[in-house]
């Protein structure tokens, strides 16, 4: 699986500050109400006004990630990325493969949300497919719907941890997990989803009130750089939470 950059902005229909790892809920008002922990990252959106037609205003705006790492994580997984450069590819840059991992998850969980298994097959290992159709075999439309994450519901997606390793037989293996913030309009049980951030926003005019949710996903990508095996990634993890977990 190839991971291009994907280029451009994510935009979503509403002004609003989101603190993740935390509940909000933003109504037509704009009040807020926050817990009064402090937040481990903030996802912001600027609204810019625009004419969709004459008397009525809609928005739409860029959306800025303000992120606190720790900073012992962040040292470690910078080691690995220079080790990954220098000792099994030059090329590498953790800017682009966050880009592609993007996109690899947004069509993958597209995927998933349809039950196109056998679409998966190159994309997610191979014992790993069967485990994914069981689990989405039993769960209700609304759990399937809620897998999908289009691009531009991708609020923030964060590289975590990184592994190098060799097999018995010497093969080479690189492994980065990464997690991903992603909104979707789903009809989702709140028993079902405790622990899920939700807010709402405003799409076009007056009116047009629509609720979201915030999920979250873990997908691991990993290539084997055994010399002579194709230059592939390979997802062989896949959690949403409160869906596959």
């Amino acid at each position: 699986m190839s991971l291009p950059m994907l280029r451009g902005c994510c935009r979503v229909p509403s002004t609003f500050r989101l603190f993740l790892n935390q509940s909000v809920i933003l109504s037509r008002s704009g009040k807020q109400r926050l817990p009064s922990s402090s937040p481990a990252a903030a996802v912001t959106a600027a609204a810019r006004p625009y004419s969709s037609d004459p008397g009525r205003q809609n928005t739409k705006q860029k959306v800025r990630v303000v992120g606190i790492t720790n900073p012992f994580i962040w040292f470690r997984t910078r080691i690995y990325y220079f080790l990954i450069r220098a000792y099994f590819d030059k090329e590498f840059n953790i800017e682009e493969f966050t880009e592609g991992a993007k996109q690899a998850f947004s069509h993958v969980s597209r995927l998933l949300s349809q039950c196109q298994f056998e679409a998966l097959e190159g994309l997610v290992a191979k014992d790993l497919i069967p485990k994914l159709k069981e689990k989405c075999s039993l769960m209700p439309l609304s759990h399937k719907e809620a897998l999908s994450a289009e691009s531009y519901e991708i609020m923030h997606t964060v590289p975590g941890d990184v592994g190098i390793y060799y097999d018995d037989n010497g093969r080479k293996f690189v492994s980065i997990l990464m997690r991903f913030w992603y909104l979707t309009s789903a009809r989702l049980p709140d028993h079902d989803m405790e622990g899920t951030r939700f807010f709402q926003i405003v799409i076009g005019g007056e009116g047009e009130e629509e609720t979201k949710r915030m999920l979250t996903a873990i997908y691991e990508f990993q290539r084997e750089f055994t010399k002579g095996v194709p230059p592939d990634w390979t997802i062989t993890r896949i959690e949403h939470s409160r869906l596959l977990d």
